[in-house]
């Protein structure tokens, strides 16, 4: 009976290494739940970014407004009856800054 008992321990102790210290155990669940997560995160990132897509493609096919707005923003053009204004703000002579800066010292 002693023999029966000691070949049992044997058997569960070597089950449980293989279970916790081999490759195909715990660590390898760990990892995959991991990489599950990551990959769920990415699927409903790229689900979002493909709605607004087909949303875009909707705007497209129905109204002239999104292509409007398309060309002013990524072509530049402008409506024949619409004056184009560009503000450029000032330019100040770097020499023109240096001698301001040493005549307020």
């Amino acid at each position: 009976m002693k023999w029966l008992a000691a070949a049992l321990l044997v058997v569960v102790v070597l089950l449980q290494y293989r279970l916790w210290m081999s490759d195909d155990g715990v660590r390898e669940l760990s990892r995959l739940q991991q990489d599950v997560e990551a990959q769920r995160v990415e699927d409903e990132r790229l689900a979002e970014r493909n709605q607004q897509l087909a949303a875009e493609v909707r705007d497209l096919k129905k109204g002239v407004a999104a292509l409007e707005e398309r060309a002013r923003s990524e072509l530049g053009m402008i409506a024949r009856n619409e004056t184009f204004y560009q503000v450029v703000p000032p330019r100040t002579a770097p020499a023109a800054d240096a001698h301001t800066r040493t005549a307020a010292r």
